[in-house]
């Protein structure tokens, strides 16, 4: 089976003709406009990989319907046999892994991440320019259902109150702990939520570890908990991804994404485990 993950060099040999390259950096259409790699198109993380609307309801960036992703693969001229690469500026932690998620989620199988993202692509010497590119004339998608498993407020309530299932917070160990919280209204955590902070499955470099490394560190920390029983939260559903995509890259079973997240869950007068009062 094909690494979800593709490395700076292995991307130089591919053929341009042959692939579609989607920069997903969130938040920088400016620095898209301004350099992005030769033959990148940009997805949008809020209007592209997401239908946001009330926070409270499916939190800060929901998922787009069925339809509205079928418009959005059309557009980059993404079929089912495409060879997809994503990446973004910020190691795979923001919409990249999302985008992947979503298109292993409808059953594409050919799709990977760029390990290091913008930055390692230019140091191999990956063309840049801002040139934007004519996408492929595709038919429409066939997109039927979201096949990854997913979980809604309800479980991760029903999972908050027992020990039937883990819950995974991938937040920094601050945002977690209720010490500082830059864009949720609420500091803290979900209770029951165990905190495996989604920057260490990188090293010093920005780079994934190997997978042997991911794969030995997940089986002992979730080592009592399979994948149908963990459930994976963020802020808003996007770094959870990467998770997910690590684990993936490890060749472990993808565990559930609970796509609401803090933004959803603190939003809705859920139980929550606040910062301890000075």
């Amino acid at each position: 089976m094909e690494s979800p993950i593709i490395q700076p060099a292995e991307l130089l040999e591919l053929n341009p003709e042959e692939f579609v390259l989607i920069d997903a950096s969130a938040g920088s259409k400016t620095r898209y406009d301004e350099s992005h790699l030769s033959g990148a198109f940009f997805a949008d993380v809020n209007t592209d990989l997401a239908n946001i609307g009330d926070f409270a309801i499916g939190g800060r960036h929901p998922l787009p319907t069925l339809e509205q992703f079928k418009t959005v693969l059309k557009k980059f001229g993404i079929a089912k046999a495409t060879q997809v690469v994503v990446y973004d500026d910020k190691n795979a932690s923001n919409a990249a892994a999302r985008f992947w998620w979503m298109l292993k989620a409808i059953g594409h199988e050919k799709v990977q991440v760029l390990n290091g993202g913008f930055n390692a692509a230019i140091k191999v010497g990956f063309a840049t320019n801002t040139a934007i590119p004519t996408a492929n004339k595709v038919e429409a998608y066939p997109i039927s259902n979201w096949n990854l498993p997913l979980a809604d407020m309800d479980e991760v309530e029903m999972a908050s109150k027992t020990s039937n299932q883990t819950i995974v917070d991938v937040r920094d160990a601050s945002r977690y702990a209720g010490l500082t919280e830059p864009i949720d209204l609420i500091a803290g955590h979900i209770p029951n939520a165990i905190n495996i902070p989604f920057t260490e499955n990188l090293d010093d470099d920005g780079l994934f570890l190997a997978p042997e490394i991911l794969k030995q560190r997940y089986q002992a920390l979730l080592a009592n908990s399979k994948a149908e029983n963990t459930i994976v939260h963020c802020g808003s559903g996007i770094t959870a991804c990467h998770m997910l995509l690590a684990m993936d890259y490890a060749g472990l079973a993808i565990p559930k994404l609970y796509i609401g997240s803090w933004s959803e869950w603190s939003r809705n007068n859920k139980e929550m485990i606040l910062a301890p009062k000075p």
